[in-house]
């Protein structure tokens, strides 16, 4: 459902065009005044929150009788582990007045630590006031947050937490942790955090949709017969869906109760039987019975842990085990009982993370849609700064986000554009506050990562452009991101190659310089689902080097450079691993590569030519022939953007 955008987005943006015919349904609201601003009118990546009165509220429940604990632990995670979460879960945003997507709050009677990564310092350093120490997770000597409970905590204390939040692996090994120091978790009946926060907005309970086959590529009666396969393999009675994602993926349905992910909020128990999916009935389209038939039961949402709860009694009587993943939480295995439970990585994340033929299709498709978009915006964009108009980094935003909603399948954005001009583009997961937020200026570095969901497919792309004069520093360290960027695009690697030994690729050119960045290079994407996916991403975090790279994930290639204060770089492209001919097969391995998808030029005005080789150059050339070739018959009735992308794509 559309909602009036912002007066200042009116002045220049026509209406938009009807929703197409398949359904209403909508990701999220078009109004960037109301989508991310929660708390506060001034929320933003520059405002500080007054915490003190949300804390003293906070310490006063700790230290009653009923609760008695010495610390409490609020974790971003909602209660299925979303990365994104619901406004009605963000209760770290809330305590601390930190918005960014990653982190964990530990809070004391005396003192408030938020403990996040690289990617969000600058930001937490903004927002966090003077109650508040910024753990830096990742710096030496900085441990993190779990190891903190055990290393920095007094002894014979009780940690609070909600076990809706905490993953069962994680509560495990903190309370081994514990045991010297004679402390221990405490699972707590309510959230803390909840009983202090006033006007906590609702659950939202949205439409749920059947997903047809034809952009699937795969029934849900067959995914479900693959999840069957791995519980015999795994000699399991049954397996716990707690992700969003992979509910939404396993049953070939979509919602919208989380902003900019097509997802819903549901359980799913499987066994070699029945399907049960816990949902609230009154979200489901009359549609969702007929597509689910007779091979799923659905049942209300809140019943999932009464209906664990017996399961557990039955095992106890039977015996046999269920499947919980990683990423359960402690409230799960503790109603199933522990010792039911086999806690292992959920087999539905290794099936969706490897996207079937007409999925790998819907994405290559989408993304030329979107590049013809982006093409259109950047087109504009440099129109309007030539002609001296004055735009908020919010406003332009609005007008790319038009022009995404143009296209065929468009169903909503895939995440809130980082729309950031000079010194905002040094914070990596900048948000523009309409109400507060930089001009555009041409002199400046303007770096847009921005993405959208389409019925066939889930976009996510970087460009950086200077509309203006670059100056030498900022073109050797684009080009140096450049030189990353086309590394890991035209990498060849053996079977079993993990994106953990393939981030250095990136790396290199940067470090010849001296020149890093704080964050992964690259992550999972879904299909039609959520931007972020796993298992697998190219990064330093180790846990990237579990999963090797398998022909069909998609994930993305984006390199960056920040220099904070000042301006950032990154270039992103979404790509697939394929399988690659190669003239030997060394050990019978096979040897992979990768297909990119994203389609829109790369500023080439701010590379510095001299620094690239022969094949850098072959690739920057070959790389604007294919965009012009599929975007060019998008955006040909769009005189200003054809002739952008002809320009734009021309050689070096």
């Amino acid at each position: 459902m559309l909602r009036a955008r912002s007066a200042l987005s009116v002045l220049f943006l026509s209406p938009l065009p009807p929703r197409l015919p398949q359904t209403s349904f909508r990701l999220y609201t078009t109004t960037r005044s109301t989508r991310f601003y929660r708390y506060s009118s001034t929320m933003s990546a520059h405002a500080t929150v007054d915490t003190s009165q949300r804390l003293h509220a906070l310490r006063e429940l700790m230290a009653k009788p009923e609760y008695n604990v010495q610390a409490v632990v609020i974790p971003t995670e909602d209660q299925h582990f979303s990365e994104y979460i619901a406004k009605c879960d963000e209760r770290r945003a809330y305590i601390s007045g930190f918005t960014g997507s990653a982190g964990c709050a530990i809070v004391t009677p005396k003192d408030a630590y938020l403990f996040t990564d690289g990617r969000y310092f600058l930001q937490a350093s903004k927002q966090l006031d003077q109650n508040w120490t910024l753990m830096k997770q990742g710096l030496p000597d900085v441990p993190t947050w779990q190891d903190f409970l055990s290393k920095n905590l007094g002894n014979n204390t009780r940690i609070g937490v909600d076990p809706t939040l905490i993953a069962a692996s994680d509560a495990d090994s903190i309370q081994k942790a514990l045991e010297p120091k004679q402390s221990e978790l405490v699972s707590l009946p309510q959230n803390l955090v909840d009983l202090v926060w006033p006007d906590r907005p609702p659950r939202p309970a949205n439409k749920v949709f059947p997903l047809d086959v034809k952009y699937s590529g795969q029934s849900h009666i067959d995914k479900l017969k693959r999840v069957r396969e791995e519980l015999r393999k795994k000699d399991t009675k049954a397996i716990v869906v707690n992700m969003l994602d992979e509910v939404a993926w396993l049953f070939n349905l979509r919602g919208s109760d989380i902003d900019f992910n097509p997802v819903f909020f549901a359980y799913a128990l499987v066994d070699h039987d029945k399907a049960r999916l816990f949902v609230n009935e009154s979200q489901l389209e009359p549609s969702v019975q007929s597509h689910l038939s007779s091979a799923v039961e659905v049942h209300p949402y809140d019943t999932f842990f009464s209906y664990l709860t017996q399961l557990g009694a039955e095992l106890n009587a039977n015996k046999g085990s269920v499947l919980v993943s990683d990423k359960a939480s402690l409230a799960v295995a503790q109603a199933i009982g522990k010792e039911n439970v086999v806690v292992a990585r959920s087999p539905v994340t290794d099936l969706k993370a490897i996207k079937n033929d007409v999925e790998i299709e819907g994405f290559r498709r989408s993304h030329i849609r979107d590049g013809a978009a982006l093409v259109r915006y950047f087109a504009w964009l440099e129109e309007q700064l030539n002609e001296g108009k004055a735009l908020s980094e919010s406003q332009v935003a609005d007008q790319l986000e038009k022009y995404r909603s143009e296209q065929d399948l468009f169903k909503g954005l895939s995440f809130p554009t980082i729309s950031a001009t000079g010194p905002n583009g040094a914070i990596i997961h900048y948000d523009p506050d309409p109400n507060d937020c930089a001009t555009v200026k041409q002199e400046q570095i303007y770096l847009c990562d921005s993405g959208a969901q389409f019925l066939d497919g889930t976009t996510d792309v970087t460009r950086t452009f200077h509309f203006g004069m670059p100056t030498a520093e900022e073109k050797r360290a684009f080009t140096r991101v450049l030189q990353g960027h086309i590394a890991i695009d035209t990498a060849v690697f053996p079977n079993g190659t993990t994106g953990y030994l393939l981030d250095p690729f990136a790396r290199r050119p940067l470090w010849e310089d001296g020149l890093d960045y704080r964050h992964g290079t690259g992550h999972g994407v879904g299909h039609f689902l959520n931007v972020h996916e796993g298992p697998h991403g190219i990064g330093v975090r180790i846990a990237y080097n579990s999963t090797a790279l398998r022909p069909g994930m998609t994930v993305s290639n984006e390199p960056g450079y920040y220099a904070d204060g000042r301006f950032g770089i990154r270039i992103e492209n979404v790509v697939v691993v394929r399988e690659a001919r190669t003239p030997n097969n060394f050990g019978d391995k096979g040897y992979l590569r990768f297909e990119h998808l994203s389609q829109c030029p790369i500023g080439k005005n701010l590379v510095d030519a001299a620094l690239l080789s022969v094949k850098e150059r072959e690739w920057l050339n070959a790389y604007h022939a294919e965009v012009q070739e599929k975007v060019a018959p998008l955006v040909e009735k769009d005189a200003r953007a054809l002739r952008w992308l002809q320009r734009e794509c021309s050689p070096l």
